[in-house]
């Protein structure tokens, strides 16, 4: 499989936006883009480096990319064993391969709003269906309450208009924004491989028809200190169909307090 070279990438997806055309934050709509990666593929690290550039850059117009590297762990058997991988991933991967009618699944592959998949390095394609996205509509999600307990991370999701029942599920990830790793092993063996929001864990948390009749709460438990780390949540209709909507907010455990001076 023919892969891009970084220079081709970073020139693949640079647009032509100029700043008095940017949307604000708040009028771009959430589009989630999932890279599934692995450590141990050579051909990944090309689609890493363009998952962080989305990530950091946000350089799709009316588009708030919210982005999830799951990184899975069929690859774990091939010389170096991927520290964040998880057989979760793979499944959710495979869950994918059912809907997209794909004869296997592959690394790097990047699904689009649950409703397009790609090579992960197709830079213009992924760029397309980002932008296509944001012409519909999307269940807007509102995180509040956000709050840390040791490594236990809870919050309260809410929808942001009124919400139909209707099948569906809500989903809820911590992430660390970024991590690299020195690999010793399989194909990229002496490379230094820099990542971008690694997902740490990713938990069905409740279904849309829960939402419909009020805030669900969202309980996580982190494998490491979550104060670094974002949460993501989204809905996605059954049996990995497209994603409704998606939030994101950043954690970090409040302030200490400060003596007032007399």
């Amino acid at each position: 499989m023919r892969t891009l070279t970084l220079p081709t990438l970073l020139l693949a997806i640079t647009l032509p936006i100029h700043a008095q055309d940017t949307p604000k934050h708040n009028q771009r709509t959430p589009v989630l883009v999932e890279l599934f990666t692995s450590e141990g593929c050579s051909s990944c690290p090309p689609a890493d480096d363009l998952l962080a550039r989305l990530q950091h850059d946000q350089p799709i117009p009316g588009a708030e990319i919210i982005a999830l590297g799951l990184h899975v762990d069929y690859w774990d058997q091939q010389g170096w064993h991927d520290r964040f991988s998880s057989p979760d991933y793979t499944q959710r991967q495979k869950d994918y391969q059912l809907r997209f009618k794909t004869s296997d699944i592959f690394t790097p592959q990047i699904v689009v709003a649950g409703a397009a998949q790609f090579n992960g390095t197709d830079a213009q394609g992924i760029s397309k269906a980002i932008a296509a996205t944001t012409e519909s509509p999307t269940l807007p999600l509102e995180l509040a309450d956000i709050k840390i307990n040791g490594r236990r991370v809870t919050a309260t999701l809410r929808a942001g208009s009124a919400l139909q029942p209707s099948p569906g599920d809500l989903y809820a990830a911590l992430v660390d924004p970024a991590d690299s790793t020195d690999v010793r092993g399989g194909e990229n063996k002496g490379h230094t491989l820099h990542h971008a929001s690694v997902v740490r864990t990713l938990t069905r948390i409740a279904s849309l028809k829960d939402l419909a009749r009020g805030p669900v709460n969202v309980n996580l438990k982190a494998p490491d200190d979550p104060a670094k780390m974002h949460l993501i949540v989204f809905a996605q209709k059954p049996d990995a169909g497209p994603v409704l909507g998606a939030a994101s907010a950043s954690i970090a455990p409040a302030p200490p307090a400060i003596a007032q001076l007399r």
